[in-house]
């Protein structure tokens, strides 16, 4: 602190770097800077955040695994592979929780940088690359997601969901999957210039089924083979398989545990790889 006038202290004298630097720096750092702008907008309403997407779900193991799963267990005993329905139903709601909040942001927040506030224009006129402003986003995306499964697994374990002491990695596994469903739809939403209603019938058309039929309340081998596929096809049941073998153990064979990852990190590469190429021909590289 500098004296002034009168013995009055006055702050320092705060100067900016020469545009040089600023260029050299956002071009090496460009894409954690805009991840930081990305989650410096979200603490403005970040309680709406996290009712939306921690409380939806634990208003879901309540309903579900809990009110429900006393009924199921008195009249399913060993449906569930020795364990109790609340066991089994935890960790697809973990990862079902993850997909929703993925595929929350990365639809409406994606055409608002494009069309509405049109906040994707300003990085992109300074030193920032347009791969910086795709690879921004999706970490910041990726921090929220992490942050709110590691809330809602600690719940989980609180009501003894997660009997298992590897339970822990059952949080970037459901991150993984959220990532997996959530990238490829960047690159969707990044194509649309005009909203007509596409995000509602991505809610109701693709995730609604895949929460429905991606093994998340019963065994998948449970449905007709007419319906099987969707889970095949789901990373919320990919990740919901991987994060059952993590929590209580559920056998899984080691090749398809490996079958499970390389899916969803071959649906995370196409996806940002897609989103990248999509941005680059709607704001220029």
């Amino acid at each position: 602190m500098t004296p002034g006038r009168q013995g009055a202290v006055l702050p320092p004298r705060l100067s900016a770097h020469a545009p040089g630097v600023s260029a050299v720096r956002a071009r090496k750092f460009g894409s954690w800077y805009y991840a930081e702008h990305v989650l410096r907008a979200m603490r403005s309403y970040r309680w709406t955040l996290l009712a939306s997407s921690v409380g939806t779900p634990v208003m879901y193991l309540f309903a579900m695994g809990v009110g429900l799963a006393t009924l199921v267990d008195q009249n399913s005993e060993g449906s569930f592979g020795g364990v109790s329905y609340l066991v089994f139903i935890a960790p697809a709601l973990l990862a079902s929780a993850t997909i929703m909040t993925a595929a929350t942001e990365f639809t409406y927040p994606v055409m608002d940088g494009f069309k509405w506030r049109r906040v994707y224009y300003g990085p992109h006129a300074s030193p920032l690359g347009t791969h910086q402003i795709v690879n921004g986003h999706i970490i910041a995306i990726t921090v929220r997601l992490s942050l709110t499964t590691i809330v809602y697994f600690l719940i989980i374990a609180a009501f003894g969901a997660s009997p298992s002491a590897l339970g822990f990695l059952a949080v970037p596994v459901a991150v993984l999957a959220g990532l997996a469903f959530g990238l490829p739809l960047l690159a969707y939403s990044a194509r649309l210039e005009e909203d007509r209603g596409q995000f509602a019938l991505v809610m109701r058309f693709v995730v609604t089924p895949l929460f429905l039929f991606s093994g998340t309340f019963f065994p998948l081998d449970t449905l007709p083979v007419f319906l099987r596929w969707i889970g095949w096809i789901s990373p919320l049941w990919h990740g919901t398989e991987l994060g059952r073998a993590l929590t209580y153990g559920y056998a899984l064979p080691p090749w398809l545990a490996v079958v499970h990852v390389v899916f969803l990190l071959a649906l995370c590469l196409i996806g940002w790889r897609a989103a990248r190429s999509v941005f680059a021909r709607r704001l220029g590289r």
